[in-house]
């Protein structure tokens, strides 16, 4: 089992920035590619972004060039560094872990969640 807390999250203006990390105990050796997911209020979850083990990243479209991912293996975290955040990036943001080295985009894919933390950015 791997659990995983997700911090960082907070209230910001528009074209603000945040850190969000996620940290993981457990069984850490297992957890794999890693993703950040979001959910906004009334909206389906979304893919944000995965990192391989090895530091392979893919973002969606939405926030190329916004958001940058990585991971401290030795130390089990994760981060999402957000800039230029717009209004539409509020949500409920998820960090989750595979638990088998592939990456997909697919959030029924992932075997482990954390709670989330939220974003609001305001315009």
């Amino acid at each position: 089992q791997v659990q995983l807390v997700e911090s960082g999250g907070g209230s910001v203006q528009a074209g603000g920035s945040l850190r969000l990390s996620c940290g993981a105990s457990g069984n850490t050796a297992s957890m794999g590619c890693m993703a950040w997911f979001r959910q906004a209020p009334g909206k389906q979850r979304e893919w944000v972004s995965w990192i391989t083990t090895g530091g392979n990243t893919l973002y969606a479209n939405f926030v190329k060039g916004r958001f940058s991912v990585s991971r401290d293996n030795a130390k089990n975290a994760l981060y999402l560094q957000m800039n230029s955040l717009k209004p539409e990036d509020t949500a409920m943001y998820q960090c989750a872990a595979r638990g088998t080295p592939f990456c997909s985009s697919a959030g029924g894919d992932y075997k482990y969640w954390g709670q989330g933390t939220q974003v609001t950015v305001s315009s």
